[in-house]
């Protein structure tokens, strides 16, 4: 068996790559074309025996992991001690705090999705994903609450908006958030910073006072560093399991979409509600210089484009 090991050795050594994340080597090498090398070198043996001297020598399949950074702002750590510090204060004053994002636009059709499912016969769907050929789109909009671990879904049919993102904060108050908090004075929004509430666009801006002025509430915007998207707490706490509840499903309606959302659980207790927004939602707005202007925005000292409050303006 040590001559066997050795040989195994040799044969990896021959018939590995790097990997640009240094202590990581692969090879694209089956068991038994492994197998075939080690008889050549005079050490026949099965496919399983290589199996297990793969194990033994610490190689598993594995998929590649979206971790590695594009970059890191250098006020990345002193951001994410203000948010946290936030939503302390928000929390011990008994105001709610949302985490906002929206998931990736699906195709509504006999589109290819990641997963496998339990059935008779196999599923077909087209060898394309040309949007052309779609029967519609669905793009899950989410909120998240995590004093009471409940997630808020609405599933446009339309576009990625500013004016879409505050409808759905706008019906998640008037379904939800004024009954469970019902003295709330301040609401505070975790985003990130980009896509249709982005930290750089007045257009956002100029919606939630919109939406401000109509519910007499005041927002308060926390964005997240740039590259720090997977830090906003609804990703971890909400979409993750969005995604589990519909892997591999053929979305033929939204309807469907809505039923599997509704049903993601956790065994620490979360809920999930479910509504569908099909309204049309225009692109390409622009927000003029008096309107910027007239934007009761107040931006705090510390990172103030990253960290800004609405307040309702008297009618």
């Amino acid at each position: 068996m040590p001559q066997l090991a050795d040989t195994f050795r040799d044969v990896l050594r021959d018939h590995t790559a790097g990997s640009p994340t240094a202590d990581v080597v692969w090879t694209d090498l089956t068991a038994a074309d492994l197998a075939d090398r080690l008889a050549e070198r005079g050490q026949p043996v099965s496919p399983h025996i290589v199996e297990q001297l793969l194990d033994a020598h610490g190689y598993h399949r594995r998929q590649a992991q979206k971790s590695l950074p594009l970059g890191e702002h250098r006020d990345r750590d002193a951001q994410f001690h203000n948010i946290a510090r936030l939503v302390q204060q928000y929390r011990a004053d008994g105001e709610p705090v949302l985490s906002m994002d929206t998931k990736k636009r699906e195709l509504v059709g006999p589109f290819y999705r990641d997963g496998r499912l339990l059935t008779r016969a196999a599923v077909a769907v087209y060898d394309h994903d040309f949007p052309k050929y779609a029967e519609g789109v669905v793009i899950p909009h989410g909120l998240y609450d995590a004093r009471l671990n409940r997630g808020y879904v609405h599933l446009g049919t339309s576009h990625d908006t500013s004016a879409f993102a505050c409808d759905c904060l706008a019906d998640w108050w008037l379904r939800f958030g004024r009954e469970q908090y019902p003295q709330a004075t301040s609401l505070l929004l975790q985003c990130d910073g980009g896509g249709s509430n982005g930290a750089r666009t007045y257009l956002f801006k100029a919606d939630l006072q919109g939406l401000v002025n109509r519910l007499g509430l005041e927002v308060r915007v926390a964005h997240y560093p740039p590259y720090c998207s997977k830090y906003n707490p609804i990703e971890h706490r909400l979409f993750c399991h969005l995604s589990r509840a519909c892997r591999g499903v053929i979305f033929t309606s939204v309807a469907l979409v809505q039923r599997l959302m509704a049903k993601a659980r956790t065994r620490t207790g979360l809920q999930v509600a479910v509504a569908i927004l099909d309204g049309v939602y225009a692109t390409g707005r622009k927000v003029a210089d008096e309107v910027k202007r007239g934007l009761h925005l107040v931006r705090d000292a510390f990172l103030p484009q990253w960290n800004y409050c609405l307040r309702p303006q008297s009618a």
